[in-house]
């Protein structure tokens, strides 16, 4: 979308672990969707946040290591280019890993605005990785996380075991239903056929637990 006169900063955060193998070349078009969206000709193009004093997109190569702390003006239409870019990072992640996304409206005043009035500020978090089971681990880390720092202000952390068993039950329960789902879109065993379409992320391992 044009530059001029966008309704948000939008703001991109995160850090993606990546495959050994994973080359620059390959980052690049992965990555195509928010170089595209910021009207660049290039990721390097791109690669720079509208705020110096942001690292903007880097790639750590020694490290493996994609590196996001990125400001792009945009409008709503930035989540369908978030959603392309996820897509291609999962065929690169080495691991799961979440991704923050935030919306700041650039038209609110704080100081000429009426009472009633209030900022469309949005937020969204996107999670990327190499099968559903290491999205599942990153999803459940974080609620496990976020869980326990709220109940800590009122119980001891010893006595939670029993709460981060169920958000476990709970993301045992999703991962088997998305086996289910996957398995019945598979061909009978032995009807031949090649086609290697449907299950690619199927199955792997279930999210470890981490008590």
């Amino acid at each position: 979308m044009s530059q001029f006169n966008a309704p948000f900063e939008i703001h991109l955060h995160g850090e993606v672990p990546l495959r050994a193998d994973v080359s620059y070349a390959q980052l690049q078009e992965a990555l195509k969707p928010l170089w595209k969206y910021a009207g660049a000709r290039s990721l390097a193009d791109a690669a720079e946040s509208a705020y110096e004093e942001e690292p903007g997109i880097r790639f750590d190569a020694p490290q493996h290591l994609l590196t996001l702390c990125w400001t792009v003006p945009g409008d709503q239409d930035f989540r369908q280019a978030v959603d392309e870019m996820c897509m291609g990072l999962n065929e690169l992640a080495e691991q799961g890993a979440a991704l923050e996304v935030s919306f700041y409206d650039t038209d609110f005043d704080e100081e000429e605005a009426q009472p009633e009035e209030e900022a469309r500020d949005d937020y969204l978090m996107v999670f990327v990785g190499p099968t559903p089971a290491a999205i599942m681990q990153v999803q459940r880390d974080l609620l496990v996380e976020d869980v326990v720092h709220l109940m800590e202000r009122h119980f001891d952390g010893a006595e939670l075991g029993g709460v981060v068993a169920e958000i476990d039950k709970l993301f045992n329960q999703r991962f088997d239903a998305l086996v289910s789902s996957l398995e019945l879109g598979k061909p009978p065993r032995g009807s031949g056929g090649g086609g290697g379409g449907g299950g690619g992320h199927g199955g792997g391992r279930r999210p470890r637990h981490l008590h």
